[in-house]
């Protein structure tokens, strides 16, 4: 193999935690700006998790990431909490989509400015490096911006049924219908103005936001597919803002993440996004982090009590409160957050058009008060590469009535719900087949594609939050003992996937 280009061990780390800087910034393509000059043409945004943040402000006759920010659609985020309903169990988790896509941003163009170098290498093709920054800046500021109200809730129970869409897909149209004016018209990021006749395009942050599907459309720049890694890959610029993001605010120890180190050791090569091999500890106490937060926060057993709760009642209130596909009306969809959601909801039990909402209402009610009926009698992490009962890939339903097979004959009619929290602490990219990652090997210097598995043993390839909720605690001993026969179970006749 090819002798393969890898950072010097004394190559400054741009940007870091070092003082912005600004002697680049423009606020007209190419036209030199003394300092005072300057300061108009980039604004500062103070930030718990990143320091200062740089945003783009507009001179005359253009437009800058300040106009995306002020956005309908993206003050909108302010509206749709990033945690969705785990800000009802960490107190202080009222932080909201808005401050992570910033994040996020900032994080895109930390990555860009240091990749680059590598990236025109591999691609010769690939457009200057103020563009390469501001197209990952502001696809990292635009990737959420289709989420309903509880985020990926609103998709898996309502968008993906109803619609067959997600997030994603809104928010592509959303990029490219919406905002695409106001793209076309940014000419610089916070380093500098594009090169004469670059023009940002709506489509390429669509295609970069979103995750890789089997095939890319015909033409597809290679520059394009590789930038696209730092937002579908093992570590992206959103779980690196969101990771420590959502510790910090949730009061979570997770350790050091280490972000500064992977960036450093980061680098393209012809196969791809690559990691030296000096940074593995960093990547893997990233996705240590990454699990502890899906197993502590996301995937409390309080938050999962409150998520049976809303599936009782978020179709039907869905179906009225946005009685359209979103897709076909953005304009309405605009409206619809959290904030409006609640306003709507709260009013019901007393005021509901017909007995069925004044239901609903009163439903929600307790939820709103955290009045939960579903509690939790049992729960067991299952490795799925350790558990022959998993290969069978059963589905909650009919892990219920395997459970219910094993009950004394009286009690087999007893309420449960069993709940397959999954965690992935390597995030799966259909493109690729099992999980793998490139790292480059200083002392053979080579880049070598090994499987996540081989690097980091104690990660499991995805682990099954498997718990147990009951409306009450009646019968939790034969529960518990049923359940614990199923798990050793290993000829159950199933083939639905979990």
């Amino acid at each position: 193999m090819a002798e393969t280009p890898v950072p010097a061990k004394n190559e400054p780390l741009l940007a870091g935690a070092a003082a912005p800087t600004l002697s680049t910034a423009v606020a007209v393509p190419g036209a030199p700006l003394d300092d005072l000059d300057r300061f108009e043409a980039i604004g500062l945004s103070r930030d718990p998790i990143h320091g200062y943040i740089q945003i783009t402000v507009p001179g005359k006759g253009e437009k800058a990431e300040s106009d995306l920010l002020d956005s309908k659609w993206l003050q909108r985020m302010r509206r749709i909490h990033q945690l969705q309903t785990a800000l009802w169990v960490f107190p202080a988790g009222e932080h909201t989509r808005f401050q992570h896509v910033v994040g996020t941003m900032h994080n895109g163009g930390l990555f860009a400015r240091r990749l680059y170098p590598s990236l025109k290498k591999v691609c010769p093709d690939a457009p200057s490096p103020c563009y390469v920054e501001e197209l990952v800046r502001l696809t990292g500021l635009l990737h959420d911006v289709g989420h309903g109200p509880f985020g990926h809730f609103f998709d898996d129970n309502f968008l993906r049924p109803a619609y067959n869409t997600n997030h994603e897909k809104l928010g592509q149209k959303i990029i490219c219908e919406e905002l695409g004016d106001t793209l076309r018209q940014i000419r610089r990021s916070p380093s500098g103005p594009f090169a004469d006749g670059e023009r940002l395009s709506p489509e390429q942050i669509a295609f970069l936001m979103k995750k890789p599907e089997e095939h890319d459309p015909p033409g597809t720049p290679r520059w394009m597919v590789l930038l696209r890694q730092l937002f579908s890959g093992i570590f992206t610029v959103d779980n690196m803002d969101f990771v420590r993001r959502d510790a910090y605010m949730c009061g979570i120890a997770t350790g050091p993440v280490d972000v500064e180190r992977i960036l450093y050791y980061s680098f393209y090569t012809e196969e791809g996004l690559t990691l030296h091999k000096a940074a593995r500890s960093a990547l893997k106490q990233h996705l240590l982090a990454r699990l502890y937060l899906f197993d502590n926060v996301y995937h409390h057993r309080t938050t999962r009590a409150i998520d049976l709760h809303l599936k009782e009642v978020f179709d039907a209130t869905c179906r009225t409160l946005v009685p359209y596909n979103p897709a076909e009306n953005l304009g309405k969809y605009c409206d619809v957050t959290e904030w409006s959601f609640l306003s709507a909801v709260s009013t019901w039990a007393d005021q509901g058009k017909d007995e069925k909402q004044k239901a609903l209402g009163v439903k929600w009610q307790k939820i709103l008060q955290r009045d939960l009926d579903w509690k939790e009698v049992y729960d067991r992490d299952i490795v799925f590469t350790h558990t022959p009962f998993l290969s069978k890939q059963l589905t909650p339903d009919d892990i219920a009535a395997e459970i219910r097979k094993k009950l004394p004959a009286a009690i087999r009619d007893v309420e449960l719900v069993i709940d397959l929290a999954q965690v992935d602490p390597r995030p799966d990219n259909p493109r690729t087949g099992p999980q793998s990652i490139r790292i480059y090997d200083p002392y053979t210097r080579q880049v070598v594609t090994e499987y996540i598995e081989e690097i980091f043993g104690l990660l499991p390839t995805k682990v099954v939050k498997f718990r147990i909720y009951m409306k009450n605690r009646d019968h939790v001993f034969a529960i518990r003992d049923a359940a614990n026969q199923v798990l050793r179970t290993r000829d159950a006749a199933m083939d639905t996937n979990v």
